[in-house]
Formats: C-alpha cells, sequence, structure tokens
C-alpha cells in the first residue's frame, strides 16, 4: 500500500511539472506575476502586478530581446506611435525583457515611452509564457493580449517588428475584445 501511494504522488507530480509546461493558448488564465518597472518618468518604487491591471482594461504584453537593440526599438515605437489608437481600444501596454529597471527608464526616456517597461531580469515570467529563448538566454519577440477577464484573448509567438502585419493582427485582435 505504502508503494502505491508513494507511485500515485510521483506520478501527480510529474503530470503537474508537465502541466505547466503546456505551453499557453487563448482562453487558457494569464499567468499573473509581479515584477519591478520603468516608465518615462522614473524607476517605479513599487511593482507592477498584472492583475491589478486586469478588469480595467485590455493588457498587451509585449516580451522583447533587449532594449537599445534596433529590432526592439523599432517594435516599442511602433506601440508608441500608435498608443492612443491602441488606447481607443482599450489596451493597456507593458513592454517585458530581461533588462534592469535603470535601462528600461534610460530607454523609455530617450525614446519618449509612454507605457511600462516591466524587468524580468531572471526570465521567470518569459519562462511561464512561453517567450524565453534557452538557447541565447533571452526573451523571443512574442505578443499577448490578457482580456478584462484575465484570460488570453491572443497570442503571437512571432511577433515581427519587419513590416506593420504583426502589428496590424493585434490592432485586429483588441478591436475584436473592446
Amino acid at each position: 500500500m505504502k508503494r502505491l501511494l508513494i507511485g500515485l504522488f510521483a506520478f501527480a507530480a510529474v503530470s503537474v511539472a508537465f502541466a505547466q509546461d503546456a505551453p499557453l493558448k487563448v482562453g487558457d488564465p494569464a499567468p499573473d506575476f509581479k515584477l519591478p518597472y520603468a516608465t518615462i518618468d522614473s524607476v517605479a518604487s513599487d511593482s507592477l502586478v498584472l492583475s491589478s491591471l486586469v478588469a480595467k482594461r485590455n493588457v498587451v504584453l509585449a516580451f522583447y530581446p533587449a532594449d537599445w537593440s534596433g529590432g526592439c526599438t523599432k517594435e516599442v515605437c511602433t506601440l508608441r506611435d500608435n498608443f492612443s489608437s491602441l488606447g481607443a481600444v482599450n489596451a493597456d501596454v507593458v513592454g517585458i525583457s530581461g533588462d534592469y529597471v535603470f535601462s528600461h527608464y534610460e530607454w523609455a526616456k530617450f525614446h519618449k515611452l509612454p507605457f511600462r517597461l516591466a524587468s524580468d531580469h531572471n526570465h521567470a515570467v518569459a519562462k511561464r509564457y512561453g517567450s524565453f529563448n534557452e538557447t541565447y538566454g533571452f526573451n523571443r519577440r512574442t505578443v499577448f493580449v490578457v482580456d478584462k477577464q484575465g484570460k488570453l484573448a491572443y497570442i503571437d509567438l512571432k511577433y515581427s517588428p519587419r513590416d506593420e502585419v504583426s502589428f496590424n493582427n493585434l490592432q485586429a485582435a483588441l478591436k475584436n475584445l473592446k
């Protein structure tokens, strides 16, 4: 009996481990997180908690590799340039990378970014969202939309700043949520 209970416990532990590694899909609850962040004005003294943003607006989580790189700059500047149209469809934007908040602050000031940049330095959140590239040690460029019920409403695991296709798909998904 003791062996049976140990076996069942081991099976349950392995099942939970695999369930946590399963890729996220539209309709899943968005994994909550608490991260330090910066804005154009300062390095925040509090933390950004996803669950505190949900219910108020739809939240765009834009994972990106690194501040100051060409592709990432193009991505966040596209979000900046379209910030008012994103707000018109009731969306809040949070950029997430492994950079420190001090880099985020300087980058936000330099590019006049009107949204929060969260610091996921150990990549724990990126790993939970399947956005961390283990081979290279930084985030993949991915975008998730969390609806006002806290569920994933849109996922783009290959977001590209090269043209407007990815951004237009994001904007269309947000318009469908309102």
